[in-house]
């Protein structure tokens, strides 16, 4: 029994994310998923969303979706295998910033260009969309979902009516909004 539920919808911050980049590359091309933890709730459902966005797109072809562990050195690694796999990538749908980030240094390493988006909204993920190496970054702002959290939990042991859900609304931050990102 609980009082309510503060978070976010994985699959509506995969499905918008997802969007920006298809956009960003016109609808059409070569794309690859970096999935995190096989089997995790987070990863299942921005995969999900991530492969509704590339439906809707008939011009996108969908390569490969491996796992790469939510982790900065598993998605370099799977990156350059798949790039020896794939002489032509134009996007890269990275189920969290660190695995965005492992994608963005296989591809430097390898002298190679594709748009890379992210979700978290990390410092990291930030500062690499001011330089414009990462395209966009899904807002998963933890500290507004613990704000939001302690606002119900005062309202419940006031006795006051609160809410039983509250789902944060998907947020893709790119060079276009990435201002307020930069303050911690």
């Amino acid at each position: 029994n609980f009082v309510a539920f503060v978070g976010a919808d994985d699959y509506s911050i995969g499905l918008a994310i997802a969007r920006r980049l298809l956009t960003a590359i016109s609808g059409k091309g070569n794309v690859i998923i970096l999935e995190g933890v096989k089997g995790s709730l987070t990863s299942t459902n921005r995969v999900r969303g991530f492969n509704d966005a590339v439906k809707e797109n008939p011009e996108v072809k969908l390569l490969a979706s491996q796992p790469a562990n939510f982790q900065r050195l598993n998605a370099l690694q799977v990156m350059e295998n798949l790039m020896q796999s794939f002489p032509q990538i134009d996007g890269v749908l990275a189920a969290n910033d660190p695995m965005a980030v492992g994608a963005i240094e296989a591809l430097e390493g390898a002298n190679r260009k594709a748009m890379v988006i992210g979700i978290n909204g990390s410092k990291e993920a930030v500062e690499l969309i001011k330089s414009g190496k990462l395209l966009a970054s899904g807002d998963f702002n933890g500290f507004i979902q613990g704000c939001i959290g302690t606002q119900i939990a005062v309202l419940n042991l006031r006795q006051k009516s609160t809410p039983k859900e509250v789902m944060l609304k998907p947020i893709v931050i790119d060079k276009t909004n990435v201002t307020p990102y930069e303050m911690p």
